[in-house]
């Protein structure tokens, strides 16, 4: 049986795959141009960050939003067993093109975990144990099986359950009273530098909601689907999202907040609160 892989990053046991195999382009978030498959130019021989306690004020916030859900580690250990792409060269392309499928798969992985959590429907709870253990599988597998994976359908059968678990959770809360009250809360809706403090959100549906610069201190975010939502810059002081749903790392990392903030048992407060 194959062994559930950690969703946290290990930068430790990475061959820095997120400065290399990923690009990005000169904004808000990132200082420099850097294309795809290069590494960045502040990346030590140890694959270690030259300017990791700085990265903010260099002007490299991007870097401190991103998370790989533990894609990394598992990639540069298991896949290819340890040996870095600067030992081989020829293992280069292979190793970042299967860091980014696996980035993804661990990234549906995290998903389930908390469906599986919090849905009270035994059925949806196998689903998602059997969906779990599939992506699982695949991600362990060798490179030629992770490349060769159907992401684009598994996106497809995760994201029917997470919805199916998010319909069921948010009706506890009043959800579909709630849509109608309040024709602002719904999926994809734009939010950007909204006021929306101080109020209870539960049950709210704000799947891929642009949230941008949203002012949400002190509101209730409990069972709010918040599944692709933007929280670059939204104001989180003194808001409850213990038990948001969907929530990740990445998402509460572009976000601020303070340590009145209420997150999720497996969410970690981001070092610039």
């Amino acid at each position: 049986m194959t062994t559930s892989p950690t969703l946290s990053p290990d930068c430790g046991n990475c061959f820095a795959l997120c400065c290399t195999a990923l690009g990005f382009s000169r904004s808000a978030d990132f200082a420099i141009d850097k294309p795809a498959a290069t590494p960045c130019p502040n990346m030590a021989g140890d694959f270690s960050c030259t300017i990791h306690q700085r990265l903010r004020p260099r002007g490299f916030r991007g870097c401190t939003v991103f998370d790989c859900f533990g894609a990394g580690q598992l990639v540069s250990q298991h896949t290819f067993a340890g040996t870095s792409w600067t030992q081989d060269p020829s293992s280069k392309s292979s190793m970042f093109a299967v860091f980014k499928v696996v980035r993804q798969l661990h990234e549906m992985l995290w998903y389930l975990a908390e469906a599986r959590q919090r849905t009270f429907n035994p059925d949806l709870a196998t689903a998602a144990d059997n969906l779990s253990e599939y992506i699982t599988a695949t991600a362990h597998g060798d490179a030629s099986t992770v490349l060769a994976a159907d992401v684009e359908t598994l996106h497809g059968e995760v994201r029917t359950l997470l919805m199916e678990v998010s319909e069921e959770l948010r009706a506890s809360y009043g959800a579909e009273d709630k849509q109608t009250l309040d024709g602002g809360l719904h999926p994809g809706a734009d939010l950007m530098g909204a006021n929306i403090s101080h109020q209870s959100l539960c049950g709210s549906d704000l799947r891929g909601a642009y949230l941008i610069g949203a002012n949400l201190r002190g509101s209730d975010l409990t069972a709010v689907d918040l599944l692709g939502a933007d929280l670059r810059g939204a104001q989180l002081h003194n808001a409850d999202l213990s038990k948001a749903l969907y929530l990740t790392q990445p998402q509460i990392n572009a976000a601020e907040g303070d340590r009145n903030t209420l997150l999720p048992p497996r969410l970690t407060r981001p070092a610039h609160w």
